[in-house]
């Protein structure tokens, strides 16, 4: 089973007398009585199939022998009344393919006896962080408290053996990811079908997650971007809260979640159905841009690489546009990257910046150009899978040309 080999490639890494606790998390107030909706730690999610809030999955690897722990809250049948079922043993044990499944307010005497009797001497703990000015993850915050507790055990971080595990995918994830995909094409033909000047930002919103949701996502991936006009040029406008003028255009960064794993596409819409002609160069720039990297993505090349490509394609036809005078100047209407893995998070979780491609890996390909001036705001995203001597678009059936656009809504 797939979470028994991912398991098993971490156990491999620990040192014998270490032991790794990794926390699926707690739902977080939002109010008195209510929470913002929950979402697993993802590494735990990776390792176990589970997405419910208060377990903890321990890998233990002694002088003796490899062992795995699930432990999961205990049903309460009067709190499930208003709360909904909580997973079983069984059902656990299922799920995660782990047969030592046990309670987790056994947890820390477990974990005493281990550092105890066990002779623990390095602990792993999810690290991972943005920014220093971060609030600590539930993670961190356990690990400090253990760290307290157990003073001569080493601490260590986990988060990068995981990562690097989650950047190559298997057939099922690419599978998620694929289904994720089909529904972002649903629901961005929905929005075709019904996109018009006069209507709010927040009704193309509305058009997407209906579709997405009505065939089976279980929501969206992030939060969706649909900025018309000057708003297009913000890269994470989400306030979606302006009227769509005729003759402006629509960026619309969305993508639905299927299984667990994102899609993330982007495609930039005429509100009135038809491309203005100044329009349709600046985004035949952009499609330019976005077809040179898939033409070039491929094992052993880095993202940074892909990037340069990416700048150079936008530059050249800027300067043949007369828009700008050297490659130097790109800057100024080209501000992020042109890629980012993608799986469990949209931004997924990577080992480290300048890791090569490989096959299996999951990218985004997301050439853009923001001229506040004329308030044209294009950006074209597509999802790539690495293959063993190039890559796939797996985002192919989602138009992306004006001609398949414009024919589209005029239907």
């Amino acid at each position: 089973m797939k979470y028994d080999a991912r398991r098993k490639a971490v156990l491999d890494h620990m040192e014998k007398g270490a032991v790794m606790v990794l926390y699926s998390g707690e739902s977080i107030p939002q109010s008195l009585d209510g929470c913002c909706p929950f979402d697993a730690n993802h590494h735990f999610f990776y390792l176990t199939g589970l997405a419910r809030e208060n377990m903890a999955l321990v890998l233990s690897r002694s002088s003796s022998e490899d062992r795995e722990i699930l432990f999961i809250e205990e049903a309460v049948p009067s709190m499930e009344r208003w709360t909904g079922r909580r997973v079983t043993k069984e059902e656990a044990k299922a799920i995660s393919g782990i047969d030592d499944v046990r309670y987790i307010d056994s947890l820390d005497g477990a974990l005493s006896r281990m550092v105890n009797r066990e002779t623990v001497e390095y602990a792993y703990f999810d690290g991972y962080k943005n920014h220093i000015v971060d609030a600590d993850s539930y993670n961190m915050t356990k690990a400090k408290r253990f760290a307290a507790a157990y003073p001569t055990v080493q601490l260590r971080n986990i988060h990068s053996v995981i990562a690097g595990m989650r950047m190559v995918k298997d057939e099922e994830e690419i599978a998620c990811i694929r289904e994720a995909i089909e529904l972002t094409d649903k629901g961005l033909r929905r929005v075709l079908s019904t996109l018009a000047p006069g209507q709010m930002e927040y009704q193309a919103q509305a058009e997407f997650e209906y579709a997405i949701r009505y065939h089976g996502a279980e929501g969206t991936a992030f939060a969706t971007i649909a900025g018309s006009g000057i708003n297009g040029c913000m890269l994470h406008y989400e306030t979606n809260h302006c009227e769509m003028k005729d003759g402006s255009l629509l960026l619309l960064d969305l993508g639905a979640r299927a299984k667990g794993y994102c899609a993330d596409i982007t495609r930039t819409y005429p509100v009135s159905g038809v491309y203005s002609p100044r329009q349709k160069e600046i985004y035949d720039v952009v499609l330019a841009a976005n077809q040179a990297v898939t033409a070039a993505a491929r094992p052993g090349l880095t993202l940074k690489q892909l990037n340069e490509i990416c700048k150079a394609k936008l530059a050249e036809g800027l300067i043949a546009l007369s828009k700008i005078e050297s490659a130097d100047e790109i800057g100024t209407y080209y501000m992020h990257g042109v890629s980012h893995h993608l799986g469990l998070d949209t931004h997924d979780a990577i080992a480290h910046d300048e890791t090569p491609l490989a096959p299996g890996m999951v990218i985004t390909n997301e050439p853009g150009l923001y001229i506040d001036e004329e308030e044209i705001g294009i950006r074209i995203e597509d999802d790539l899978l690495i293959t063993e001597d190039g890559c796939e678009v797996l985002s192919c059936a989602i138009p992306r040309t004006t001609q398949e656009i414009e024919d589209l809504m005029k239907r």
